[in-house]
């Protein structure tokens, strides 16, 4: 049986074609740091669908101690619910003005939203204050070990995001804005996570 032979060496695929590091190089920087921002974002989500599911289970384990209703001012917590869900629109305004080349402008919106952040952190280290100060602090019982827990690694990344934000506005000012972007998608994302947190752990633990 007669064998075939290739006369002519396969046609090489041109550079500016090739993907990957064979022949294009890597990705480019803008790629992977965004890549590995949604993961990071997602393995958020993840650890804060675990403590919501933690505090669903141990909404009603109070030892005898104080529940929600108890403790919940839903007045305080609505005023830092809108400090927060104006901050991520002041965020979105000020992402698009970096995006246009308006640092001035960005650096405008960045104060408002860092302002509006830092008011819903104080409202909310006011209200945990006043609830050890009432004996019911996480040790108390499941229930606040959970509500401590939860909203406050929420608080912890909020506090994360406005550090962050104190960078990025300087990076602006150097006319760099890759990270920018980025921040922007997380802040939003704490604003989701608190709508959760709002509708699960206020609104139906004060009922």
């Amino acid at each position: 049986m007669a064998i075939a032979t290739i006369d002519r060496a396969p046609t090489a695929i041109p550079t500016e074609l090739a993907r990957g590091r064979g022949g294009g190089g890597p990705a480019p920087k803008r790629i992977v740091v965004a890549y590995g921002f949604w993961i990071f974002i997602l393995s958020d989500m993840v650890m804060f669908s675990a403590l919501f599911a933690a505090f669903a289970v141990l909404r009603g384990n109070t030892a005898g101690g104080p529940t929600g209703a108890e403790l919940f001012n839903l007045r305080n917590v609505f005023i830092e619910t809108m400090c927060l869900l104006l901050s991520s629109y002041t965020c979105g305004l000020g992402a698009l003005s970096a995006e246009l080349r308006y640092p001035g402008r960005f650096l405008i919106f960045a104060a408002f939203t860092f302002v509006l952040g830092t008011a819903f952190l104080v409202i909310e280290a006011t209200e945990f204050a006043g609830m050890v100060a009432k004996g019911a602090g996480p040790s108390r019982s499941a229930f606040l070990s959970a509500f401590f827990t939860l909203v406050g690694t929420h608080g912890v990344h909020v506090a994360g995001g406005l550090i962050a934000l104190i960078y990025l506005a300087v990076q602006v000012i150097a006319k760099d804005l890759r990270r920018l972007l980025c921040w922007s998608l997380f802040w939003h994302a704490l604003d989701i996570v608190w709508v959760g947190v709002f509708t699960l752990v206020y609104l139906m633990g004060a009922s």
